[in-house]
């Protein structure tokens, strides 16, 4: 797959799960410590997270490899804005909620469900398992799509991404009490979401 005018395009590798790629940083830590600034070690070491952070944000799975290296691109251009101090991760998080918030704009009026299948599963557990987990990861990644955005970035940032309430204020731009205000707002809809779900499949 080709980027388009992306300066990293060489490091990409499509597997037919995900995407992955040829590692240029080795094995480093995901810690802010460890983490170059060097734009390919940045690219290979979080492509990953970016890409997981765009799904639960709503894009869909067939624009997910664009929509990365769009978010990528914005980081290329505004790496001197980094500040050393700072996790790598939620700063990388505010570019791909804005890149997401724009993909949204421009594509309201189609909706889809995610596909569970394109989920990089554990080959470890039993088929059984698998497809419990399966079930279960589909029912969240659709439960999440009934949660507002800027509720649901709070909710990915707090509770998966596991940020500090005044980390989600600084990466979103927010006071710390609307931080909270969200989290609890997006946990409501998120539960009353997750037990519509399991209701309409004969679940309790």
């Amino acid at each position: 797959m080709m980027v388009r005018g992306a300066p990293f395009q060489e490091n990409i590798v499509q597997s037919p799960d995900r995407p992955v790629l040829r590692s240029v940083a080795g094995n480093a830590s995901d810690t802010s410590a460890a983490v170059s600034l060097d734009f390919p070690a940045l690219f290979a070491q979080h492509f990953g997270y970016v890409w997981q952070t765009l799904r639960r944000l709503g894009v869909p799975v067939r624009d997910l490899d664009d929509v990365t290296h769009d978010v990528f691109l914005k980081v290329y251009h505004q790496l001197s804005q980094y500040q050393s101090p700072r996790a790598i991760k939620p700063w990388l998080f505010g570019f791909a909620f804005r890149v997401a918030a724009d993909y949204r704009r421009l594509s309201r009026n189609r909706r889809e469900l995610l596909e569970p299948s394109d989920e990089p599963q554990d080959t470890a557990p039993s088929a059984i398992e698998r497809l419990v987990f399966a079930e279960r990861l589909e029912l969240a990644l659709l439960a999440l799509q009934d949660v507002e955005l800027e509720r649901r970035a709070v909710f990915i940032l707090h509770e998966l991404d596991e940020c500090s309430i005044p980390e989600v204020a600084e990466t979103l731009g927010i006071n710390v009490n609307t931080a909270y205000s969200r989290l609890r707002l997006a946990r409501e809809d998120f539960s009353k979401a997750a037990r519509r779900l399991r209701s309409r499949r004969g679940e309790r």
